[in-house]
């Protein structure tokens, strides 16, 4: 079954030099696949830097988008592809040497049926994860470490683990027959809004498809430095309380928001004191996380326009 590689990027020329370079080391040569980097945005030099890119090799196909917006950018992909699948891999991700070759194997494995095939996302550090980290919150850094294979939301699998499309192999026209990658999630700019992996998932395996995990294909992420420190964990839960509302109302799960929102209320309510400490302190970080995502839901679920904040956080 032939994939096409895409790269979604945005001001990251580094980190795609460094995707594409991995994806030059697949083993073995199965006679070549198609990449598609698509430029969501990008400002100042770095258009011509892809570009020059993407001239460095014949299978790299450039595509330019003048709106960033990681959800549009992969919805473009989808529509530009040849093949039936996709591989999707953010560009500060890289592939183990096997991946293509076990990309191949996991959809032959699943009889071509699987509609989403999610890998395993392993942390490559650019700086020690600081001791004051919440264990808890290593996933907040897009990481799966779980070893094993299985169908999401299943008791195949632990409960929780969701596919992330830094590592999320796609059939292509299942994910535009329903709609695509959901618009108003995915990063913009500053705002961390995410899950649109997580909702396109649900999604599809509401509407009767395979959505399965296999920890055989595996890529590693460049964890950036930039995000070891309170403020950016801190400002990561509070869009993903809002990121969590959002998708269980696209999903249709009304009844979820409002059965959380008391816990969610009173959470925010019992912390909140924590909210008078410098947003750079490590103090209390187990309370203060709770607190930010218990706000980003609370306010989210009450009304705020959080994809309309997330817009404004980056105007095109």
């Amino acid at each position: 079954m032939d994939v096409t590689v895409c790269i979604c990027t945005h001001n990251r020329p580094r980190y795609v030099r460094d995707c594409i370079a991995g994806l030059n080391r697949q083993v073995p040569d199965l006679g070549g696949f198609a990449i598609l980097l698509v430029d969501s945005g990008s400002t100042g030099s770095v258009p011509a830097e892809l570009a020059v890119i993407a001239a460095s090799a014949p299978n790299i196909r450039l595509i330019r988008l003048e709106q960033a917006g990681v959800s549009l950018a992969r919805n473009a992909a989808a529509h530009a592809a040849a093949t039936r699948f996709i591989a999707y891999i953010d560009d500060d991700a890289i592939p183990a040497p096997d991946w293509i070759a076990t990309i191949h194997r996991a959809l032959s494995d699943a009889g071509g049926s699987a509609a989403v095939i999610g890998g395993r996302i392993l942390p490559r550090w650019e700086a020690p994860l600081p001791s004051w980290w919440p264990p808890s919150l290593r996933g907040v850094l897009s990481i799966i470490e779980h070893e094993g294979q299985g169908e999401y939301r299943s008791s195949a699998l632990p409960t929780g683990l969701e596919p992330y499309a830094a590592n999320m192999i796609v059939d292509a026209q299942a994910l535009l027959r329903s709609g695509g990658f959901g618009g108003t999630l995915g990063r913009h700019g500053t705002a961390l809004l995410s899950d649109e992996d997580v909702q396109l998932a649900c999604k599809l395996q509401d509407q009767g498809f395979s959505v399965r995990y296999d920890s055989r294909i595996t890529v590693y992420h460049q964890i950036q430095a930039q995000r070891l420190n309170p403020v950016w964990l801190l400002n990561r839960l509070f869009w993903q309380g809002a990121s969590t509302v959002l998708t269980r109302r696209t999903l249709g799960y009304h009844r979820a928001v409002w059965h959380e929102l008391p816990r969610r209320v009173l959470v925010g309510l019992l912390y909140a004191p924590t909210a008078l400490l410098p947003r750079r302190s490590t103090r209390l970080l187990e309370l203060r996380w709770r607190h930010a995502y218990a706000i980003g839901f609370v306010r989210t679920a009450l009304g705020w326009q959080a994809t309309r904040a997330a817009a404004r956080a980056h105007p095109r």
